[in-house]
This record gives C-alpha cells, structure tokens and sequence, in this order.
C-alpha cells in the first residue's frame, strides 16, 4: 500500500536518520578498528594524528564520496524510469557510464596521472561530456524518447568497444590490471581533491532534476495529457538526460563504474511508497546513498585472497533484483 501524506515525509526521515548512523558506523569501521569516541575526537580534531589521519583524511572522504555517488545513481534512475515509463532504465542506458569509463581507461592506458595525478578522473569527465554533448545535438533533431535510448546504446555500445580494444592493446599486465580495477569500481583511497573535482558536476545535475518531479507525474499519463497540463515535456526529458550524464559521469569519474544502483533503488523505493514518479527523487536518492555505504562496508572485509570490489558487490545485490524486476514486469503485463 502506498504511503501518502505525513508517512512518506516520515520514511524519508526514517532513510536521513539510516544515512546518518550507517555513514558514521562508516568512519570507524576498517582494517583499524575505532571506537564511536575515537572517531568523534578525530573529527573534532582533539585526536591523535594518527586517528585524525584515519578519520578525517580516509575514512571521512570516502563516505562522503558515497553519500554523493549513491545519491546521484538513485536520483538519476529515479528520473529516467519516470521519464521512460519502464521499470528497467537505469543511468547507463543513456551511454554516459560507459563513455565516462572509456575516458578513464585512455588516461590508464597513457601513463596520464603520473603526469597529471587527477588525469583520470578528468578525462571520465570529459569522456561523459562528450556522450553529454552526442545526446544534446540528437534532442534538438528529434526528442522523442526512442530516439534517445536507440542513442545511448549505441554510444554505449561503441565505448565498450573502444573499451575493450584499448585493454586489449595494453602495453604492459600492470596497466591492464590497473585498468580491471578501475572498471570495478571503488570508494578506497578517496581524497577531498576526488570530492571538490567531482562535486560541481554533480550538484550542476542535481540543480537539473529540480523542478521536474510534477512534470514527472504528469507524463505518467502520456506525453498528450501532460502538455495539456503546461509541462514542456521536451524541456524536461533535456533536463533529465543532461543532469543524468553530468553527475552520473562525474561518479564514475570519481569511483569507477558501479552498476545496479540506478536500476534496484527507486524499484524498492517504488513498492514502499507508490509509483507516482515525482514521489521517488528523494527517497531514491537517500536511499541509494545508503544503499552505496552499506555495499562499501562488505568491501572492507577480508575475502579469499584479497577484497571484494565495491561494483563486484553492488552486481551481486543488483542482477538477483534485476532478474525478479523482469519476471515481475513480465507478469503485471500479462
């Protein structure tokens, strides 16, 4: 049953309140365990510097960097699932993650950070502003939402080809195995410098989604109904599209490819609250930063021989839910 009125505005305080406490459970937990006390004093600064490194300069910049990726993922496949009326859209059906990683591996591939150390995450940037750019030019032509999702395939398509063969031309295995890495998705070793160089994409897609969620409920009843109703329905598929590859590419570029997010997050948050789209950007976007914390906690772990990468986890929990939400959506169209 859906949630209306004061209950929605309690399960999003309900997710604030799960953010809070699961982001500070993030700060000390790790390799060196610390106490609630320990951590508090290393943020207020009356730590050791030990402690204050661990806090601060480690722990504290990578659950930030989780709190804005999985806002962002949750928050951008909220809004394309509204947009496209399908269940099964996520961020990286416009292209924009797998041109932002193609830009990333170029960098890899030419020894660029050695050079330049924040040459990755620029290039991803550059890369998902070009699929940006690629997607703009084809909405002036035609808007219609086909059109874009044949796009974006098509762009996604070609950078995992343009992917795959530049790993297959690395010059040497402890490149190609950087770039695997990569391609895997992490939060570890984040830096306020990943942060502040990724931060104004982000918010730019951010301040793109305001605004959109009662256009969102209208088109719900078809793009006719809607512009009866004064939404400019091609405005607002520009706005979703452009704020979906600015921020989104600005997530990769930060923490590498992470899938499923985009996809599960505003499916649980539907089921909870209702499917009046516009209803989902917020809780999706609280939800899906916790979500992305609570994966980056079982990558911390030891495992086998090593740890698990935060996409690895993030698959492992997304493709079961990505299998029941076709068999689901299979079903209800019988």
């Amino acid at each position: 049953m859906a949630l209306k009125g004061l209950p929605y505005r309690n399960f999003n305080i309900a997710l604030i309140i799960c953010l809070v406490l699961i982001s500070f459970l993030s700060l000390f937990i790790g390799s060196v365990s610390l106490s609630p006390s320990e951590v508090i004093a290393g943020l207020i600064g009356n730590g050791t510097p030990a402690i204050s490194i661990i806090v601060v300069d480690l722990r504290l910049p990578r659950v930030l960097m989780g709190i804005l990726a999985g806002a962002t993922l949750g928050l951008s496949g909220a809004s394309l699932q509204g947009m496209l009326r399908n269940p099964l859209a996520d961020p990286g059906i416009i292209g924009v993650t797998s041109s932002a990683a193609l830009g990333a591996v170029i960098a890899i591939y030419f020894g660029l950070s050695s050079f330049f150390p924040t040459a990755i995450q620029l290039m991803a940037i550059f890369g998902a502003l070009i699929s940006t750019a690629i997607l703009v030019l084809i909405s002036m032509r035609d808007s219609s939402v086909l059109t874009l999702i044949l796009a974006g395939i098509g762009i996604s398509s070609l950078s995992t080809a343009a992917i795959s063969l530049t790993m297959n031309f690395a010059p040497n295995p402890m490149t190609l195995q950087d770039m695997i890495m990569w391609m895997l998705g992490s939060l570890e070793n984040r830096t306020i410098s990943d942060i502040s160089i990724s931060l104004p994409f982000i918010l730019v897609g951010w301040a793109l989604h305001m605004g959109i969620s009662n256009g969102l409920d209208a088109s719900s009843l078809g793009d006719d109904t809607a512009r009866s109703l004064g939404i400019d329905t091609r405005r607002m598929q520009l706005q979703i599209i452009l704020g979906g590859a600015i921020s989104v590419g600005a997530v990769v570029a930060a923490c590498g490819a992470i899938g499923f997010v985009g996809l599960v997050v505003p499916h649980i948050v539907r089921r909870l609250i209702g499917y009046a789209p516009g209803r989902l950007l917020l809780p999706s976007a609280l939800l899906g930063a916790i979500l992305l914390i609570s994966a980056d906690l079982l990558t911390r772990m030891p495992f086998g021989y090593g740890q698990l990468r935060l996409g690895v986890v993030t698959a492992i929990i997304g493709a079961p839910m990505f299998l029941y939400i076709v068999y689901k959506t299979r079903k209800e169209m019988r």
